[in-house]
């Protein structure tokens, strides 16, 4: 526990004010006209006031800055900021690479009051680290070790034994189980989960499904049995710069970890089974679903929707469109589509075979039918 753990009230603040010529150095691109103009926030072109940057990086956007009253904005390299009317302008050469950096410099983070808010439960035995801001009932169990500069919004519980690596972000209502290791620089959106129980049980004797599943689809007589737990043994262990979406969960291994990678990014509503392991630099877009034991190589990205089976291995750098349903290992660097997923090319190639299949149909009805007819009439 810090020797001061004393909350204190934050009092509200009036918003950052940014000059053109500090926010052009973090995003590394040039600043023209006036640098001194200061600015409180983004703004679409048409919307914007005095006080806010115009984003209009391509020129389809710049016609709206007629109609919006922005003294300033972020424009594509080479754009006559001049010809558009405004004072002062930030010329950018990647637009969508500098609204990464954009957004970091004016986003003012969530509002966690500095210090530990005197609702909070913390064990004794838990170690937290100095510049921590822990919110309204956030419940933190025996023996965790919480990192420098972290911040815990409300309703965030720790488990255990847990690590939280320092400058860590758990917004409201995040779930850590017990024995997680988590690296530096953590983010976790809200509702979280990270270190439940992995979903496996087993039947006494061979179950229907696994049956089923090696004879494929064929079965023997069915018995009744029921379920028995296989408890989860393992943790969570996950690399610094990792972020998780909202209600993202992460099962806990059952006798060794699960591993997320360093620098992966998980959207929302992303499920990791128990014992996956990803490399680094993964991206798992929204609904991903990746059974248990699978393993990813480094810079995966799965679309929306995918889903991979389970102790099946996928290469580096492989790209998977939306929906794509894995069920066999990939190889390195391939781009893979459908269900089941195939080469992309191919997919699109069995996607034009279907659209073609009613007009087939059509052109062969009428050769069936004088088949058909044909065969009737033939003497015997």
């Amino acid at each position: 526990m810090p020797s001061d753990p004393t909350p204190h009230s934050a009092p509200p603040t009036a918003p950052a004010r940014h000059r053109l010529a500090d926010i052009a150095r973090a995003l590394g691109a040039e600043a023209v006209g006036d640098t001194t103009i200061e600015v409180t926030g983004a703004a679409e072109p048409r919307s914007a006031g005095p006080g806010h940057l115009a984003l209009a990086m391509q020129p389809a956007y710049a016609e709206g800055l007629a109609e919006g009253h922005a003294r300033a904005a972020v424009l594509w390299d080479g754009a006559d900021w001049r010809a558009l009317g405004l004072e002062g302008a930030i010329l950018v050469a990647r637009p969508r690479y500098a609204m990464a950096h954009l957004t970091r410099t004016l986003d003012p983070g969530p509002a966690i009051a500095p210090g530990i808010h005197p609702s909070a439960v913390i064990d004794p035995s838990a170690t937290i680290g100095a510049g921590a801001a822990i919110g309204p009932f956030v419940v933190i169990g025996p023996g965790a070790q919480i990192g420098l500069r972290a911040r815990i919004a409300a309703h965030v519980s720790i488990d255990a034994d847990a690590v939280v690596g320092d400058d860590a972000l758990l917004h409201a209502g995040v779930r850590i189980g017990a024995r997680v290791r988590i690296g530096a620089r953590f983010i976790a959106q809200p509702g979280a989960v990270v270190g439940a129980d992995g979903f496996s049980f087993v039947t006494p004797q061979k179950s229907g499904a696994e049956e089923a599943r090696e004879a494929v689809g064929q079965r023997g007589t069915v018995t009744a049995q029921s379920w028995v737990r296989i408890h989860s043994l393992g943790a969570v262990v996950i690399g610094e710069d990792v972020e998780i979406g909202a209600n993202t969960t992460i099962d806990r291994g059952t006798i060794r970890d699960t591993e997320i990678g360093a620098r992966c990014k998980l959207d929302n509503l992303v499920h990791v089974g128990h014992n996956v392991v990803l490399g680094r630099d993964c991206l798992l877009c929204g609904q991903v679903g990746i059974a248990g034991s699978a393993r990813l190589g480094d810079r995966v990205v799965l679309g929306g929707q995918c889903g991979v089976n389970d102790n099946i291995f996928i290469g580096d750098d492989v790209v998977a469109g939306g929906a794509s349903k894995i069920f066999t290992k990939v190889p390195a660097g391939r781009v893979i589509l459908g269900n089941p997923a195939v080469k992309m090319e191919t997919q699109i190639e069995i996607n034009k075979a279907l659209r073609r299949l009613p007009r087939l149909m059509q052109r062969l009805d009428p050769r069936r039918k004088s088949v058909s007819n044909s065969d009737e009439t033939a003497p015997e």
